[in-house]
Protein backbone atom coordinates (compact mmCIF):
# COMPACT_ATOMS: atom_id res chain seq x y z
CA UNK A 1 0.00 0.00 0.00
CA UNK A 2 0.72 3.36 -0.30
CA UNK A 3 1.77 6.00 2.02
CA UNK A 4 -1.96 7.29 1.62
CA UNK A 5 -3.50 4.26 1.70
CA UNK A 6 -2.37 3.29 5.13
CA UNK A 7 -2.90 6.66 6.32
CA UNK A 8 -6.58 6.00 5.00
CA UNK A 9 -6.13 2.47 6.95
CA UNK A 10 -5.65 4.36 10.18
CA UNK A 11 -8.40 6.97 9.91
CA UNK A 12 -11.01 4.26 9.09
CA UNK A 13 -9.60 1.96 12.17
CA UNK A 14 -10.68 4.99 14.22
CA UNK A 15 -13.79 5.80 12.52
CA UNK A 16 -14.88 2.14 12.58
CA UNK A 17 -13.38 1.31 16.04
CA UNK A 18 -11.92 -2.15 15.02
CA UNK A 19 -9.59 -3.33 12.15
CA UNK A 20 -13.08 -5.72 11.02
CA UNK A 21 -14.79 -3.00 10.30
CA UNK A 22 -12.33 -0.74 9.01
CA UNK A 23 -11.63 -3.78 6.43
CA UNK A 24 -15.20 -4.25 5.81
CA UNK A 25 -15.63 -0.55 4.44
CA UNK A 26 -12.36 -0.14 2.76
CA UNK A 27 -13.64 -3.65 0.79
CA UNK A 28 -10.09 -5.21 1.87
CA UNK A 29 -9.10 -8.33 3.79
CA UNK A 30 -8.01 -7.92 7.83
CA UNK A 31 -5.08 -8.40 7.27
CA UNK A 32 -4.44 -5.93 4.42
CA UNK A 33 -5.49 -3.75 6.64
CA UNK A 34 -3.37 -4.91 9.79
CA UNK A 35 0.00 -5.18 7.51
CA UNK A 36 -1.06 -1.35 6.54
CA UNK A 37 -0.83 -0.80 10.24
CA UNK A 38 2.27 -2.36 10.87
CA UNK A 39 3.70 -0.79 7.98
CA UNK A 40 2.89 2.58 8.67
CA UNK A 41 4.14 1.79 12.51
CA UNK A 42 7.42 1.11 11.11
CA UNK A 43 7.64 4.73 9.00
CA UNK A 44 6.40 6.92 12.44
CA UNK A 45 8.60 4.56 14.69
CA UNK A 46 5.89 3.54 17.73
CA UNK A 47 3.46 1.13 17.91
CA UNK A 48 0.15 2.36 16.23
CA UNK A 49 -2.17 -0.71 17.54
CA UNK A 50 -2.02 -3.08 20.47
CA UNK A 51 -3.65 -6.36 20.90
CA UNK A 52 -7.38 -6.26 22.39
CA UNK A 53 -9.11 -9.94 22.56
CA UNK A 54 -8.75 -11.56 19.00
CA UNK A 55 -9.08 -8.11 17.51
CA UNK A 56 -6.49 -4.92 17.51
CA UNK A 57 -7.30 -1.55 18.37
CA UNK A 58 -5.69 1.68 18.17
CA UNK A 59 -2.73 2.35 21.27
CA UNK A 60 -2.66 6.01 22.47
CA UNK A 61 -0.19 6.78 19.91
CA UNK A 62 -2.59 5.58 17.44
CA UNK A 63 -4.99 7.43 18.13
CA UNK A 64 -2.92 10.84 18.53
CA UNK A 65 -1.75 10.26 15.27
CA UNK A 66 -4.76 9.51 13.26
CA UNK A 67 -5.60 13.25 13.75
CA UNK A 68 -2.84 14.42 11.77
CA UNK A 69 -3.63 11.47 9.36
CA UNK A 70 -6.87 12.78 8.72
CA UNK A 71 -5.68 16.00 7.88
CA UNK A 72 -2.97 14.56 5.88
CA UNK A 73 -5.58 13.17 3.79
CA UNK A 74 -8.13 15.85 3.94
CA UNK A 75 -4.84 18.49 2.45
CA UNK A 76 -4.33 15.60 -0.37
CA UNK A 77 -7.34 15.99 -1.27
CA UNK A 78 -7.61 19.37 -1.20
CA UNK A 79 -4.44 19.62 -3.21
CA UNK A 80 -5.76 17.49 -5.92
CA UNK A 81 -8.67 19.06 -6.13
CA UNK A 82 -7.21 22.35 -6.33
CA UNK A 83 -4.70 21.12 -9.07
CA UNK A 84 -7.31 19.79 -11.40
CA UNK A 85 -10.28 22.66 -10.08
CA UNK A 86 -7.65 25.48 -10.88
CA UNK A 87 -6.75 24.27 -14.33
CA UNK A 88 -10.80 23.22 -15.40
CA UNK A 89 -13.19 24.83 -12.80
CA UNK A 90 -15.98 23.58 -14.52
CA UNK A 91 -14.94 20.35 -13.62
CA UNK A 92 -13.59 20.56 -10.97
CA UNK A 93 -15.08 18.84 -6.96
CA UNK A 94 -16.31 20.48 -4.16
CA UNK A 95 -17.12 19.03 -0.89
CA UNK A 96 -20.20 21.06 0.69
CA UNK A 97 -20.79 20.53 4.50
CA UNK A 98 -24.40 22.06 5.88
CA UNK A 99 -26.13 21.84 9.35
CA UNK A 100 -28.84 19.79 8.83
CA UNK A 101 -31.51 23.24 8.25
CA UNK A 102 -29.27 24.50 5.79
CA UNK A 103 -28.79 20.93 4.07
CA UNK A 104 -32.26 19.93 3.56
CA UNK A 105 -34.03 23.48 3.35
CA UNK A 106 -31.64 25.95 2.18
CA UNK A 107 -28.86 24.49 -0.48
CA UNK A 108 -31.11 21.84 -2.39
CA UNK A 109 -32.29 24.35 -4.44
CA UNK A 110 -29.65 26.41 -4.82
CA UNK A 111 -27.17 22.94 -5.59
CA UNK A 112 -29.93 21.69 -9.07
CA UNK A 113 -29.52 25.41 -10.02
CA UNK A 114 -25.71 25.52 -9.53
CA UNK A 115 -25.32 21.93 -11.53
CA UNK A 116 -27.46 23.12 -14.52
CA UNK A 117 -25.47 25.93 -15.09
CA UNK A 118 -21.99 23.68 -14.57
CA UNK A 119 -22.65 20.08 -15.02
CA UNK A 120 -19.44 18.85 -15.03
CA UNK A 121 -18.72 20.10 -11.24
CA UNK A 122 -18.43 16.98 -8.76
CA UNK A 123 -20.34 18.27 -5.76
CA UNK A 124 -20.50 16.14 -2.68
CA UNK A 125 -22.66 17.10 0.10
CA UNK A 126 -22.77 15.91 3.78
CA UNK A 127 -25.08 17.19 6.43
CA UNK A 128 -24.23 17.09 10.52
CA UNK A 129 -24.25 18.81 13.46
CA UNK A 130 -22.31 21.93 13.91
CA UNK A 131 -19.89 20.02 15.48
CA UNK A 132 -19.55 17.74 12.96
CA UNK A 133 -18.95 19.86 10.26
CA UNK A 134 -16.33 21.76 11.77
CA UNK A 135 -14.36 19.16 12.28
CA UNK A 136 -14.27 18.24 8.76
CA UNK A 137 -13.26 21.33 7.64
CA UNK A 138 -10.45 21.50 10.05
CA UNK A 139 -9.04 18.40 9.28
CA UNK A 140 -9.46 19.64 5.46
CA UNK A 141 -11.85 17.36 4.28
CA UNK A 142 -14.51 19.89 3.55
CA UNK A 143 -13.88 22.84 0.92
CA UNK A 144 -17.09 24.79 2.13
CA UNK A 145 -19.42 24.96 5.09
CA UNK A 146 -22.68 26.44 5.25
CA UNK A 147 -23.97 26.59 8.76
CA UNK A 148 -23.15 29.22 11.75
CA UNK A 149 -20.39 32.00 12.44
CA UNK A 150 -17.21 29.74 12.38
CA UNK A 151 -15.85 29.44 16.10
CA UNK A 152 -12.48 30.87 17.41
CA UNK A 153 -10.68 27.71 17.31
CA UNK A 154 -11.46 27.36 13.95
CA UNK A 155 -7.78 28.51 12.00
CA UNK A 156 -8.13 29.91 8.22
CA UNK A 157 -11.96 29.96 8.23
CA UNK A 158 -12.68 33.08 5.52
CA UNK A 159 -16.24 34.10 5.36
CA UNK A 160 -17.36 34.38 1.53
CA UNK A 161 -21.40 34.78 2.04
CA UNK A 162 -23.46 35.51 4.50
CA UNK A 163 -27.10 35.28 4.52
CA UNK A 164 -30.02 36.42 6.59
CA UNK A 165 -31.43 33.65 9.61
CA UNK A 166 -33.75 34.34 11.89
CA UNK A 167 -34.39 32.05 14.83
CA UNK A 168 -38.08 32.33 15.91
CA UNK A 169 -40.15 30.14 18.91
CA UNK A 170 -42.71 27.91 16.83
CA UNK A 171 -45.68 25.71 17.89
CA UNK A 172 -48.65 24.37 16.82
CA UNK A 173 -51.54 26.41 17.18
CA UNK A 174 -52.86 24.48 20.34
CA UNK A 175 -49.73 24.71 21.90
CA UNK A 176 -49.03 28.83 21.16
CA UNK A 177 -51.87 28.98 22.74
CA UNK A 178 -51.74 27.48 26.50
CA UNK A 179 -47.53 28.04 25.90
CA UNK A 180 -45.84 28.71 29.42
CA UNK A 181 -41.91 28.44 28.52
CA UNK A 182 -41.32 26.89 32.37
CA UNK A 183 -43.49 23.86 31.57
CA UNK A 184 -44.26 23.40 27.68
CA UNK A 185 -42.60 20.72 26.59
CA UNK A 186 -39.59 22.09 24.61
CA UNK A 187 -37.96 20.16 21.61
CA UNK A 188 -34.61 20.01 21.02
CA UNK A 189 -31.71 19.05 18.44
CA UNK A 190 -28.98 16.76 19.44
CA UNK A 191 -25.90 17.65 21.51
CA UNK A 192 -23.53 19.42 19.07
CA UNK A 193 -26.56 21.27 17.46
CA UNK A 194 -26.01 25.09 17.08
CA UNK A 195 -29.31 25.33 17.54
CA UNK A 196 -29.44 23.34 20.57
CA UNK A 197 -26.87 25.21 22.28
CA UNK A 198 -28.61 28.52 21.44
CA UNK A 199 -31.97 27.32 22.84
CA UNK A 200 -30.17 26.50 26.00
CA UNK A 201 -29.23 29.70 26.41
CA UNK A 202 -32.16 31.01 25.70
CA UNK A 203 -34.12 28.96 28.47
CA UNK A 204 -30.84 29.84 30.78
CA UNK A 205 -31.52 33.40 30.44
CA UNK A 206 -35.35 33.44 30.68
CA UNK A 207 -34.47 31.15 34.06
CA UNK A 208 -36.62 28.43 32.61
CA UNK A 209 -36.50 24.44 32.80
CA UNK A 210 -39.17 22.59 30.77
CA UNK A 211 -39.48 18.99 30.11
CA UNK A 212 -37.67 18.34 27.06
CA UNK A 213 -37.62 15.87 24.12
CA UNK A 214 -34.75 15.55 22.03
CA UNK A 215 -34.99 14.44 18.51
CA UNK A 216 -31.80 13.91 15.69
CA UNK A 217 -32.57 16.18 12.72
CA UNK A 218 -34.48 19.27 12.76
CA UNK A 219 -36.93 17.86 10.20
CA UNK A 220 -37.72 15.67 13.45
CA UNK A 221 -38.37 18.62 15.34
CA UNK A 222 -40.43 20.70 12.85
CA UNK A 223 -42.77 17.65 12.07
CA UNK A 224 -42.97 17.05 16.10
CA UNK A 225 -43.79 20.46 16.54
CA UNK A 226 -46.30 20.58 14.25
CA UNK A 227 -47.92 17.51 15.69
CA UNK A 228 -47.80 19.09 19.33
CA UNK A 229 -45.94 17.64 20.83
CA UNK A 230 -43.94 20.87 22.03
CA UNK A 231 -42.66 23.90 21.49
CA UNK A 232 -39.24 24.97 19.79
CA UNK A 233 -36.37 27.32 18.78
CA UNK A 234 -35.93 27.10 14.85
CA UNK A 235 -34.63 28.57 12.15
CA UNK A 236 -37.73 29.95 10.21
CA UNK A 237 -36.56 28.58 6.62
CA UNK A 238 -36.48 25.45 8.20
CA UNK A 239 -40.25 25.91 9.25
CA UNK A 240 -41.28 28.31 6.59
CA UNK A 241 -44.31 25.98 4.79
CA UNK A 242 -45.63 24.89 8.11
CA UNK A 243 -45.84 28.40 8.74
CA UNK A 244 -47.64 29.44 6.29
CA UNK A 245 -49.87 26.50 6.48
CA UNK A 246 -50.48 27.60 9.58
CA UNK A 247 -49.55 23.81 11.51
CA UNK A 248 -47.30 26.17 13.33
CA UNK A 249 -47.32 29.69 14.97
CA UNK A 250 -44.72 32.07 16.16
CA UNK A 251 -44.72 32.15 19.90
CA UNK A 252 -43.72 35.97 21.50
CA UNK A 253 -40.67 34.34 23.85
CA UNK A 254 -38.58 37.23 25.48
CA UNK A 255 -35.56 37.42 23.65
CA UNK A 256 -36.77 36.07 20.19
CA UNK A 257 -36.63 35.99 17.21
CA UNK A 258 -32.79 35.82 17.20
CA UNK A 259 -30.40 37.06 14.05
CA UNK A 260 -28.40 34.42 13.28
CA UNK A 261 -27.18 34.95 9.72
CA UNK A 262 -26.22 31.79 7.52
CA UNK A 263 -22.23 31.92 6.66
CA UNK A 264 -20.52 30.83 3.35
CA UNK A 265 -17.28 29.78 4.81
CA UNK A 266 -14.17 28.60 2.99
CA UNK A 267 -10.46 28.15 3.50
CA UNK A 268 -8.22 30.89 3.09
CA UNK A 269 -7.11 28.92 -0.74
CA UNK A 270 -10.12 28.04 -2.50
CA UNK A 271 -9.99 26.18 -5.37
CA UNK A 272 -11.64 26.72 -8.68
CA UNK A 273 -14.71 24.72 -8.62
CA UNK A 274 -15.55 26.41 -4.90
CA UNK A 275 -15.37 29.83 -6.15
CA UNK A 276 -18.09 29.09 -8.72
CA UNK A 277 -20.09 27.96 -6.11
CA UNK A 278 -19.67 30.72 -3.91
CA UNK A 279 -20.69 33.48 -6.71
CA UNK A 280 -23.46 30.99 -7.39
CA UNK A 281 -24.70 31.55 -4.41
CA UNK A 282 -23.78 35.34 -4.40
CA UNK A 283 -25.85 35.53 -7.41
CA UNK A 284 -29.13 34.22 -4.88
CA UNK A 285 -31.66 35.95 -3.73
CA UNK A 286 -30.57 36.92 0.17
CA UNK A 287 -26.84 35.90 0.25
CA UNK A 288 -24.34 38.64 -0.21
CA UNK A 289 -20.42 39.23 0.48
CA UNK A 290 -19.84 40.15 4.23
CA UNK A 291 -19.50 43.90 4.82
CA UNK A 292 -16.51 43.62 7.21
CA UNK A 293 -14.50 40.92 8.40
CA UNK A 294 -12.52 43.02 10.71
CA UNK A 295 -13.68 41.90 13.64
CA UNK A 296 -12.90 38.11 13.18
CA UNK A 297 -9.88 37.85 15.33
CA UNK A 298 -7.63 34.75 13.69
CA UNK A 299 -9.77 35.09 10.31
CA UNK A 300 -8.06 34.91 7.24
CA UNK A 301 -9.36 37.72 4.84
Amino acid sequence: MTTVARLRALVTVADAGSVRQAARRLTVTESAVSSALSALAREVRVPLVEREGRGLRLTASGQAYSGYARAILGLHEEGLAAARGDRDPERGRVRVAAVSTAGEYLLPAALASFLTRHPAVDIGLEVGSSERLWGLFSAHEADLVIGGRPPRHVDDAVVRAVRPNLLVVVAAPAVAAAFDVGRTRWLQREAGSGTRATGDALLSGLDADPPRLTLGSGGAVVACAAAGLGATLVSRDAAARQLADSQLVEVGVPGTPLRRPWHAVTHGRQPGATALLVEHLLDREGWRRPRDQKNWPGRSV
